[in-house]
């Protein structure tokens, strides 16, 4: 890819918001819906079961079973008709595909919860250290005056 398309697809990338989840995650996607004139949003609840590509172009796939069967969906991550993605629970998965458990039925397609998730609720941060905001303040810490108060023993006797 030329050096251009690179810089803009990276410009592209850093304006979305986009929770981080990862493979293994029950997520709800909204999705834009146009039938005909009218417009609506669908929610797709599922698990996600592999994320693929990078860029402008990566995909992440979810899985969810509906009466009996099993469906999965591709969405495009930076696509403008994929409104939200909420994150519901954080899964934990030792594979980066879960094509497995389209073998699997019933109990046997759970995903252990992962207790400790520090990703669910923040966004997705993929800028390089060149372009995070320097951290002024963060470094040390603002030292506060001593305020001073008179012993509680002076103001009982007051």
């Amino acid at each position: 890819m030329s050096g251009f398309a690179h810089e803009l697809e990276r410009r592209e990338v850093t304006k979305t918001d986009i929770p981080v989840f990862h493979v293994g995650d029950a997520v709800d996607i909204h999705v834009r819906i146009k039938e005909g004139e009218k417009e609506r949003v669908q929610i797709f609840s599922g698990t996600c079961i592999a994320r693929k590509g990078g860029g402008l172009r990566e995909t992440f796939t979810v899985r969810r079973i509906v009466d009996g069967e099993g469906v999965e969906r591709i969405f495009p991550l930076h696509s403008p008709n994929v409104l939200k993605i909420e994150l519901k629970r954080a899964g934990k998965v030792r594979r980066a595909k879960l094509y497995y458990l389209r073998d699997r039925v019933g109990k046997a397609t759970r995903i252990m919860e992962k207790l400790n998730a520090t990703h669910l609720g923040k966004l997705d941060d993929k800028r390089t250290a060149d372009e995070q905001p320097a951290p002024a303040a963060a470094e040390k810490p603002a030292e506060e005056p001593a305020k001073e108060e008179a012993p509680a023993e002076a103001k009982a006797e007051s």
